[in-house]
C-alpha cells in the first residue's frame, strides 16, 4: 500500500498558479496554505488580495478571499479584523502595493497594533505593470523607467520595510525570509507559521517580508535570477527578525510598549 509523502494543501484550490516561470509566489503560497492546514484555521480565515502580480490569489486560496482597492489591502483587513475579531485575517501584499500607494495604510495599521498578518512579497521591481522602478528597486538597478539605472540623486533611495515597521510600537513580529534554497524555505515557512500563531494569540501585529525574485522583469532565467536576488539583493535587504516580542519576554505589544517608554523616561534605549 503506497503511502502519500507529499501533496497540495487543502487551503490550495487546484486552480493553476498564473505566475511566470521562477516566479516565487507559488512557493510563498503554498507556505501560507500549509501554515492554515497546520493550524487548523482555514475555516476561519479570510485574506486580502492586493493589486499587482497577485491579484489572482481570491483564486487559489481556498478560503475566504477579498479583493482590495490598490494599496488599500490593510485597510480593507483592519475592517475585517475589527468587525470579526475571532476571525484570522490576512493581506497579501506585493512593494508596489504595500510600500508605495499603500504605505500609509502599512505604516498607520502596524502603529495601531492591528492584530493581522501581512505576507510582503519583495522582488525590487513593479512585476505586473511591466518592470518599471519600485520603492524597493535597489540603487543603479535598471528597469523600464530606470534604464540607466536607478539614481539615488532623483529617486531616493529603497525602503527597507521591516526595519522601519520594527520601530513602531504596535509591530509584535517583523522579519525578512527568502525563498532561494530548502533551507530558506523551511526558514520561511517557520517564521510564517509564527506570524499567524501570533495573531490567533492577539499579541499584535505581524509582517513576514519575502525577498523573492521576478525573472520576468529583470530579464534572467529562473536560475541567474535566484543568483541575482543572493548577490544583489540580500546585501541590501539582510534576512533576520527585526521585532519579536515575545522573544523579547511580552505577551503582546502592549506589555512591549510600556515597558520601550519606561526604558524612555529612564533615560535609556528604545
Amino acid at each position: 500500500m503506497s503511502k502519500v509523502v507529499f501533496q497540495r494543501p487543502h487551503a490550495l484550490t487546484d486552480t493553476p498558479f498564473s505566475y511566470c516561470p521562477g516566479c516565487t509566489h507559488g512557493i510563498v503560497h503554498r507556505l501560507v496554505a500549509e501554515t492554515l492546514d497546520e493550524l487548523g484555521i482555514e475555516g476561519t480565515t479570510v485574506g486580502v488580495a492586493p493589486v499587482g502580480c497577485s491579484v489572482l490569489a481570491y483564486e487559489f486560496f481556498a478560503c475566504d478571499m477579498v479583493q482590495a482597492a490598490h494599496g488599500r489591502a490593510l485597510a480593507v483587513a483592519t475592517g475585517l479584523k475589527r468587525a470579526m475579531p475571532e476571525n484570522v485575517v490576512f493581506a497579501y501584499q506585493g512593494d508596489g502595493d504595500l510600500a508605495s500607494i499603500g504605505t500609509a495604510e502599512t505604516v498607520h495599521a502596524a502603529t495601531r497594533g492591528e492584530k493581522i498578518t501581512v505576507i510582503f512579497i519583495n522582488n525590487a521591481i513593479y512585476g505586473m505593470t511591466g518592470g518599471q522602478l519600485a520603492p524597493t528597486s535597489l540603487p543603479q538597478q535598471v528597469t523600464q523607467t530606470s534604464p540607466y539605472g536607478r539614481d539615488v540623486n532623483e529617486a531616493g533611495f529603497p525602503i527597507r520595510m521591516v526595519e522601519m515597521l520594527s520601530t513602531l510600537d504596535g509591530v509584535a513580529l517583523a522579519q525578512r525570509v527568502t525563498v532561494d534554497s530548502p533551507k530558506n524555505v523551511r526558514a520561511a515557512k517557520k517564521a510564517i507559521k509564527k506570524a499567524f500563531e501570533y495573531q490567533v494569540e492577539g499579541v499584535g501585529y505581524t509582517i513576514i517580508e519575502v525577498v523573492s525574485t521576478c525573472p520576468t522583469n529583470w530579464g534572467l532565467s529562473p536560475a541567474d535570477a535566484l543568483q541575482w536576488l543572493r548577490d544583489n539583493m540580500l546585501p541590501y535587504y539582510p534576512l533576520g527578525v527585526y521585532r519579536d516580542v515575545k522573544a523579547e519576554g511580552y505577551a503582546n505589544v502592549a506589555e512591549a510598549a510600556s515597558a520601550r517608554a519606561q526604558r524612555l523616561a529612564s533615560g535609556g534605549d528604545a
